[in-house]
């Protein structure tokens, strides 16, 4: 075939060969590649039909590790010479690059011999390139040539040239494009070509100040992140001529465009000019083209400030903080000009809004001050101008504007922040209005930014705040006590400001011994207090308990100051229980206990297993054995049995909510003393105890304790038990209820935990309580499925399906309390994953078996599932549900209706072709929910309606009148929250 007469033969002989060699040859002798390599040169000059399989014999031996020197030129040579590489096709013109490409690795310093030569066969080669597949390829080649240092001795503006012909790059990909490549990757594939060397730079800077002159927004953004890439790189030599035609663009940009994307394009940019300038280095001879550059930026800039309209000064301000932020120099520069000029524009201007604008700004300024660390004495502008910007300050706190307050709160963090700015007076003026402000009853808003400052200036002042912040508080509170105030906000407030500056050691222990001493006040006098009470010194308890976890002495400061408390006076208030009804009754009230659980959590989660461990060896006994000897005032009136019988010891078993909040906040590597007799005891209370709330947190604590047991017999035996307890109470009795939500606890907790090596696998023969199978699905724990279809089961109930149901989202949701990774849970990743995947179908299937009076039970359980599910998964199953999702719409449950409703909102924008099959259905039933008595229904109705708008136009068309139409209604709802929605899409639409 090869010595054919016939050039498509002969095509097909070099095809064979080439594809021959392509498989083997990294097993070539030198000898023999010697030959190939001839051979294939010469056949270059062949027909033009056999040449690319002449290159594709070629590509094979570019790889060869045993190419004699001086191949690779020749054949680079004859390349260059012998094809006309655009004539080609795509696939030919690839294999070309393919073949530089490999050369370059390989035979870098062969390469590099030819000079300028191949410099200029490359640029022939890429010349006129449209492919992207192949620019991706060829721009690479030309970042190689630079970063190699390849000479391009003449063709400097050549390379340019053939690379900046596809600047700004304007590609749209096509439909179903199996390649992949996107616009964004050749844009950056060409900047970092642009980018690359100052050798292009007076080339390169009138081409982007042209492209920024263009209407169009893409090429501005391109030009302007190109510009800061180049900055980079670039030096005073290469930018002086361009300076002004730059910033003259920027300004005109920044002051007209409505675009907030080109506008923080510009931004960046004239920050990357002036980082450039600050970097060059000054000879004697030189102009600072910084100080000139500045210049030119304040000359245009300066006097906006002071325009009586205010119309350019953001657009102002923002160009000269841009530019300040790039150097110390640029900033001491910038900031000697403006910021005297800032201070006399605030005193000059009366009106609030005139003056937040003004302060705004000048925060923008000591916000920069903070990047650059200490105030330096001989060069700061700031620091000479210290009793003005106090000043200025200070007033703006003492303001009626609420919004100029908040503004005046940000800027007293600030300057709090600058190393050595504020004297000690300044300091006491900083903590009065702190504390006037922190304490305003009328306003929210500057309460909390006030305590929010506290919290951030305690740590760098912490003398300061233990010493006057602090005793102010406390007698704050103490004088409202004595009052008996009935100023509940007044009294919040001393709470929440005490626990915001609680951030620092030594202020941790000037405020827990107040709060705490608050707490026994509010026991003591309980009959006068409301619970409320309780509950806010828990919620300021619960933020320092937060505050300290970063530190460990701190937090075992707190753990062992706080816990010990909140278990004595909870103790003592339930034995009083029965003796004295009224006194300490608060400290038992659910939403009290509930308050108490996050304190001893966060108390409890970061102690070291050591610290751990100690403190374990004293909660456990308490509750198993009564040993209160640790507790602090432990002179109590009976014994404490939580796990006893009787009527009397009801306020003592509420307190199991506190065991539980310790135990399942413990690492992992604790040991919890007597843990089986502890299992059990919680197992038999969640079974047999009356009051919901102690059912519950026993059996919470039950599958906490269950989720980190370690596998085994032991384990085995325990849950055995529990489905040997629970399996008649959930079949008939007065206990159904605590057995069912014992087995949803424990089937969560295994199911995300995971099945060990071990670990038995059958036994629970299809029943157990409800937390129970919250522990099991986070362990996917073998029992797992058992237990899950003895739920599924249950959907069937008349009497336990709807609390089943409901049972569903608490197998699915994040725990807050018990199981999940802050308290050391085991949570295994995708374990909703693998819940959907092996029961949605059993769910599907029971829904269409089912009775008509339980089918929305099924529906309430799929919801739930569904709307836990992360939504890269419910995609590629939605043409299989969505026909069940659009029934549950017509469930009358109205928490069915919600969750649906939740599920499908974004669904219409991840997958609007599967949706847009369903398009009638969904207009109909989302407009029909906009009417329900429930307001969360018709929010979420109205923003589905919203999101209907991201399908395909064509597909919306024939609903917009009718859709316009219905949305009239809630314009008019009563409730301002709907309405706000209605407008929001009948507006889209």
């Amino acid at each position: 075939c090869l010595e054919n007469t016939d050039p498509r033969t002969r095509g097909r002989g070099i095809q064979l060969l080439s594809q021959v060699l392509l498989q083997c040859y990294s097993q070539l002798q030198e000898k023999e590649v010697l030959h190939l390599v001839l051979f294939y040169e010469n056949r270059l000059q062949d027909h033009h039909l056999v040449i690319p399989s002449v290159l594709q014999g070629l590509r094979a031996l570019s790889m060869c590790e045993v190419l004699s020197p001086g191949l690779a030129v020749s054949v680079l040579k004859t390349v260059f010479q012998e094809v006309h590489v655009q004539s080609l096709l795509q696939l030919d013109r690839h294999t070309v690059y393919s073949i530089i490409t490999n050369f370059m690795s390989t035979r870098e310093e062969e390469l590099k011999g030819l000079g300028a030569d191949f410099t200029f066969g490359f640029i022939q080669v890429m010349d006129g390139e449209k492919d992207p597949r192949n620019l991706l390829v060829a721009f690479q080649i030309v970042r190689d040539l630079i970063a190699k240092n390849y000479t391009l001795g003449p063709f400097v503006e050549e390379l340019f040239e053939v690379t900046s012909c596809y600047f700004p790059i304007d590609f749209t990909p096509p439909p179903n494009d199996p390649h992949g490549i996107q616009r964004e990757d050749l844009i950056l594939s060409l900047r970092a070509v642009l980018a690359s060397t100052t050798q292009f730079a007076e080339f390169l800077l009138p081409l982007l100040i042209e492209k920024l002159d263009s209407d169009l927004q893409s090429a501005k953004l391109d030009s302007l992140q190109t510009l800061t890439a180049c900055c980079a790189i670039y030096g005073q030599k290469e930018l002086q001529e361009f300076l002004p035609s730059l910033w003259s663009s920027l300004r005109r940009e920044v002051f007209q465009t409505a675009s907030e994307k080109v506008e923080g394009e510009c931004l960046a940019a004239l920050h990357s000019l002036s980082a450039c300038l600050s970097r060059s280095v000054l000879s004697s001879d030189t102009e600072d083209l910084l100080d000139s550059f500045l210049s030119s930026i304040l000359q245009d800039c300066r006097h906006h400030l002071c325009e009586p309209d205010m119309k350019l000064v953001w657009p102002s301000a923002k160009l000269l903080q841009a530019a300040a932020s790039a150097s110390l120099r640029a900033y001491h520069r910038v900031t000697h000009n403006v910021l005297p000029l800032l201070l006399e524009q605030y005193t000059k201007h009366p009106q609030s809004s005139q003056r937040r604008t003004i302060l705004e700004m000048l925060l923008g300024f000591l916000e920069l001050q903070q990047k650059w660390g200490p105030v330096e004495e001989d060069e700061s502008t700031l620091l000479s101008l210290q009793g003005s910007v106090c000043s200025v300050v200070f007033s703006a706190l003492t303001d009626p504007s609420v919004q100029l307050q908040l503004v005046g709160i940000r800027a007293l963090t600030v300057l709090g922040c600058l190393q050595g700015f504020l004297s000690p007076s300044d300091l006491e003026l900083v903590v009065d209005h702190l504390i006037r402000l922190a304490l305003r009853e009328e306003d929210s808003q500057s309460s909390e930014a006030a305590m929010e400052a506290a919290g951030s200036l305690a740590p760098i002042y912490p003398k300061v705040f233990s010493g006057c912040m602090v005793p102010r508080l406390e007698e704050e509170l103490q004088s409202e006590w004595e009052e008996k105030s009935s100023r509940d906000s007044l009294r919040q407030h001393c709470l929440q400001a005490l626990a915001a500056v609680s951030t620092h050691p030594s202020i941790v222990r000037e405020t827990v011994p107040v709060l705490l001493q608050h707490l026994r006040k509010v026991q003591k006098e309980s009959e006068a207090r409301s619970p409320q009470d309780v509950v806010s010194v828990c919620q300021s308890l619960y933020r320092v308990a937060l505050q300290c976890q970063q530190d460990e002495d701190c937090c075992w400061y707190f753990h062992q100051t706080v816990v010990p408390c909140l278990l004595a006076m909870s103790v003592q208030a339930a034995m009083q229980e029965s003796t004295h009804p009224l006194l300490g009754k608060a400290l038992l009230e659910e939403e009290v206990l509930a308050a108490m659980v996050p304190v001893i959590s966060a108390a409890t989660t970061r102690l070291s297993p050591e610290l751990a461990a100690q403190s374990v060896s004293h909660v456990v006994p308490l509750f198993l054995d009564g040993e209160v000897s640790f507790l602090p005032q432990n002179s109590f009136p009976c014994s404490f049995q939580p796990f006893e019988d009787g009527e009397c010891l009801e306020a003592q078993r509420r307190l199991v909510a506190l065991l539980m909040a310790f135990v399942c906040s413990l690492p992992r590597n604790v040991a919890i003393p007597q843990q089986e007799r502890l299992l059990r005891e919680l197992l038999a209370l969640s079974c047999s105890c009356n009051c919901p709330f102690t059912a519950t947190t026993a059996a919470k604590c039950f599958a906490g304790l269950v989720n980190k047991h370690p596998a085994g017999q032991q384990l085995d035996e325990i849950l055995q038990l529990a489905v040997n307890r629970v399996e008649p109470d959930l079949a008939q009795g007065p206990c159904r209820t605590q057995a069912l939500t014992l087995l949803l606890w424990v089937r969560a907790t295994l199911g995300a935990r995971g099945a060990e090596p071990g670990t038995a696998q059958g036994g629970a023969d299809s029943a157990l309580p409800a937390q129970v199978t919250k522990a099991l699905v986070l362990r996917y724990h073998p029992l797992s499925s058992r237990l899950t279809d003895k739920l599924l089961d249950l959907l069937g109930d008349t009497e336990l399906g709807t609390a089943t149901a409901d049972g569903f989202f608490l197998l699915m949701a994040e725990s807050p309390d018990v199981l999940h990774k802050g308290c050391h849970a085991d949570v295994r990743i995708m374990f909703r994953q693998r819940f959907f995947t092996d029961n949605v179908p059993k769910l599907v299937q029971g829904f269409h078996g089912a009775g008509p009076d339980v089918k929305a039970n099924y529906l309430k359980a799929l919801s739930h599932v569904l709307n836990h599910l992360p939504k890269p998964v419910l995609v590629t199953e939605l043409p299989t549900l969505l026909p069940l999702l659009l029934e549950a719409l017509s469930c009358s449950d109205h928490v069915v209706q919600l969750s649906t409703l939740s599920c499908l909102q974004p669904l219409l924008l991840e997958a609007p072709q599967i949706m847009s099959l369903h398009v009638n259905t969904l207009v109909t039933k989302f407009l029909s929910l906009t009417s329900s008595p429930t307001m969360a229904v018709r929010i979420a109705a109205l923003r589905c309606a919203h999101a209907l708008t991201s399908l395909p136009t064509t597909v919306l068309l024939p609903y917009k009148a009718r859709v316009i139409r219905a949305l009239a209604k809630p314009l008019d709802d009563k409730k301002r929250l709907v309405r706000k929605e209605a407008v929001a899409a009948r507006g889209e639409w």
